[in-house]
């Protein structure tokens, strides 16, 4: 189950187009964190256009609703470069095509601040972020234009979303305890700085959560990290 998670948002006629964008593509739980702005308001409703329900049922939350999630996936307009771990993104595509059969794990695709995006210690609190391209000349899309394009990538992928339906997927909990079982490991190694121990921690953070493990996998995993400690 996907929700889409809206951080802050300010501007209520970009809730109501987001809501519709939802309803185009069969999404239908909207979170909103710390909104900034009436949901419900007339001009959030005229956007919504037959989106009314969703708008009405949308979860007024703060970050702690992040706990709730197997999985998070960050949007941002800011590429990373390869030193900056966080903000190394997937395309769009790449997600459309890596949600295949993952249609019971509790998933949150969330949205930054229509103005300034996600903080850097928002995208970290995400296991992957993801990027739409756009001109070099004007990068920074309407949120409710860029969450159109996601929506729809998630959405043309359905036709094949009973592949990998079989697989019970990690949840949250069998993660944290992945990257318990590393955290542990990292301590007991050497490394020069503590940046690149830090530099560490955030890439197999990325790479558990970009895997999708399957449950059955992620107790393999832990097992193994355990016998290397």
């Amino acid at each position: 189950m996907i929700s889409i998670v809206l951080i802050e948002p300010r501007n209520s006629g970009n809730v109501g187009a987001i809501s519709r964008a939802m309803a185009n593509f069969e999404l239908k739980q909207l979170v909103l964190i710390n909104p900034k702005c009436n949901h419900l308001s007339q001009t959030a409703r005229n956007r919504a256009k037959h989106s009314q329900q969703i708008l009405k049922n949308a979860k007024i939350a703060d970050f702690s609703v992040f706990k709730r999630f197997d999985y998070i996936i960050g949007t941002t307009a800011k590429l990373g470069r390869d030193y900056n771990i966080p903000r190394i993104p997937m395309t769009a595509e790449k997600l459309g095509s890596l949600m295949k059969g993952k249609e019971k794990a509790r998933i949150g695709l969330v949205l930054g601040r229509e103005a300034s995006g996600l903080t850097n210690k928002e995208v970290q609190m995400c296991d992957f972020i993801v990027h739409v391209p756009s001109s070099k000349k004007y990068p920074t899309m309407n949120i409710s234009h860029a969450a159109s394009i996601l929506f729809y990538e998630l959405f043309r992928n359905e036709g094949e979303k009973n592949i990998g339906g079989q697989f019970v997927l990690a949840t949250k909990n069998e993660k944290d305890v992945i990257l318990k079982q590393i955290s542990i490991i990292l301590k007991n190694m050497d490394f020069t700085t503590k940046e690149k121990k830090d530099t560490q921690k955030k890439i197999w953070k990325r790479v558990i959560g970009k895997a999708f493990l399957t449950k059955r996998e992620a107790f393999a995993v832990i097992g193994f990290f355990k016998k290397l400690k």
